[in-house]
């Protein structure tokens, strides 16, 4: 089972994100000066398929809830869904009383 670090996207991990888009940013432009843009294409694929998929993880963890956060939210929906329940018709309470 994995751990719970690997499931939440955490802001140091986005920070290593940020920085690995930033560099391949710099190396396509400094590439581009040196007029080898081209010429380093299996190098741009490597940079660009591992900044795709650290960009999937992002995406997708972003939206995890942890255990712990799906038990919350868990039970405020339980929460009201018997409050919906209960006020589904009030009319009929004060005739009853």
């Amino acid at each position: 089972m994995s751990d719970d670090k690997d499931q939440v996207y955490g802001p140091e991990r986005a920070e290593r994100l940020v920085a690995m888009l930033r560099a391949i940013a710099e190396r396509i432009q400094a590439l581009d000066r040196a007029g080898q843009l081209l010429d380093r294409v299996a190098e741009l694929q490597k940079l660009l398929g591992n900044a795709r998929s650290e960009l999937f993880h992002y995406e997708v963890r972003l939206t995890y809830d942890t255990p712990e956060i799906a038990e919350s939210r868990r039970i405020v929906e339980e929460a009201e869904r018997r409050d919906d329940e209960e006020d589904d018709d009030p009319w009929r309470r004060s005739r009853d009383v």
